[in-house]
């Protein structure tokens, strides 16, 4: 099948490849969960002669989960899962050192994003990984045909798609093994492919493994988020209210991380279960119309859309802070925002931009609304992508193992894969555990023995 997208690499910065070389290697030893896997999959070659495709934040950190991949000899094309989080040194030592197609620029348009997408489909994958589901939804909007269902700015994806029939369309994807998803957006929209039935393939979803949720959500995102408000503004953050806008995984680590540095956090939610959690575990919480009247720093993490809207920004206090730390961008109404402004004076700071409303009220928004912790910081420490990436490349070999055994559903990260990886992250911090013995391993799954 002919293509009009060629799969070569498309980066912005080949001359800092040796600054890039230097992040990756600094970052791979904090990683010694992934240096495992690597060192046996180097050996075992278990994805020989497959095809992969990735679309993840491009960072240092990834990049010793694609060196980890290569080394299980996978052809692998990496792209940028947001455009502001690809750091483009890596970009280019992935290209010059690790011999990775990899097409990412920091801050590439909707068009050069899109045009990346069509390029990880033209490699025509077996694999794929995805970091908000963004590949695989194009790819499910191809193999069942729905072209005009994809927005303006997903055009490059429509035009090569537009390349091939119905039928080739079909074909494309029928060679698609299944693929990986690393996050909480990402799953939710697979979920709901699922229940339509238009999920074409199996997808595990990494994002719900404990050794990922549990540690990247809670600690990486608690820690890397406060780093990017931090570096961008230097804000003191004892004595601000900060509102953090949701209490999942991510939410509790923000919400911790804030109050450890002296802050007042008030936490808004919808879900009663999470607002009482939240309650107990001794934050304010009140609906975002009246946090909106007190905050000084506002952070989304809800995977969701409009949670800071225009009326909200109507009853803001001057110089009150947005940003956020859930995937996408909009979880903030900037378009509402920009509505209500006067004057817009980007980079004020960087990455911080100045909204002058026609009151003349001063708003500032960090990052541009996208993920505060890679837009203005290196986003989560090395040592805890460890943990997460360990198991997209473990969960990547059990769906290659289990070729054709796995539904078309989004499905569970194995047990087996959690323990090992939990067991192997305990010995690298040097931590031993108890074991239980015989007498209580056949209590603990027996029935017979009473009070």
């Amino acid at each position: 099948m002919a293509t009009t997208f060629a799969v070569s690499s498309d980066i912005a910065k080949p001359e800092l490849a040796d600054k890039g070389k230097k992040r990756i290697l600094w970052a791979d030893q904090d990683m010694p969960v992934l240096q495992q896997i690597r060192a046996r999959f180097e050996k075992e070659k278990p994805l020989a002669g497959l095809k992969m495709s990735a679309c993840l934040h491009v960072t240092a950190e990834t990049a010793n989960l694609a060196r980890t991949l290569k080394a299980g000899g996978a052809d692998l094309v990496l792209i940028a899962s947001n455009p502001l989080s690809t750091q483009d040194d890596v970009a280019a030592s992935l290209v010059r050192d690790f011999g990775t197609t990899v097409g990412a620029i920091h801050g590439e348009d909707g068009n050069s994003y899109y045009k990346h997408v069509a390029m990880a489909l033209a490699h025509e994958p077996h694999v794929t990984m995805d970091d908000g589901a963004d590949l695989v939804s194009a790819m499910v909007f191809i193999a069942i045909d729905r072209l005009t269902m994809l927005s303006g700015n997903q055009k490059p994806v429509r035009d090569w798609a537009e390349s091939f029939s119905a039928e080739q369309r079909k074909a494309l994807f029928s060679r698609v093994i299944g693929s990986m998803e690393e996050t909480t957006t990402g799953v939710i929209r697979l979920r709901a492919m699922e229940k339509d039935g238009v999920l074409k393939f199996p997808v595990i979803a990494v994002n719900d493994a404990d050794t990922k949720h549990l540690f990247d959500n809670r600690y990486g995102t608690g820690q890397s988020t406060l780093d990017g408000v931090i570096r961008a503004t230097n804000i003191l953050m004892a004595g601000k209210k900060v509102v953090v806008c949701g209490y999942g995984y991510c939410g509790k680590g923000v919400a911790s991380r804030a109050r450890g540095l002296g802050a007042q956090v008030i936490v808004t939610e919808v879900n009663p279960i999470a607002a009482l959690e939240a309650a107990m575990d001794g934050f304010g919480v009140m609906p975002m119309a009246e946090a909106a009247k007190v905050g000084d720093l506002f952070i989304t993490v809800t995977g969701n859309k409009h949670i800071i809207a225009k009326q909200h920004f109507e009853v803001m206090k001057e110089g009150a802070m947005v940003c956020n730390s859930g995937h996408f961008d909009i979880e903030i109404d900037l378009v509402a925002l920009k509505d209500l402004t006067a004057q817009h004076t980007p980079d004020v700071r960087h990455e911080v931009d100045e909204y002058k409303l026609k009151s003349g009220k001063k708003l500032y928004v960090i990052g541009s609304g996208r993920l505060v912790n890679l837009a203005a910081a290196e986003g989560h420490p090395a040592s805890v992508m460890d943990m997460s990436f360990a198991t997209q490349a473990l969960a990547t070999e059990y769906c290659v193992k289990n070729k054709g055994k796995l539904p078309n559903q989004v499905i569970a990260v194995p047990r087996e894969i959690e323990e090992y990886i939990s067991t192997a992250k305990l010995a690298s911090m040097g931590i031993m555990i108890d074991t239980m013995t015989a007498d209580q391993k056949k209590y603990s799954t027996s029935w017979e023995h009473g009070t």
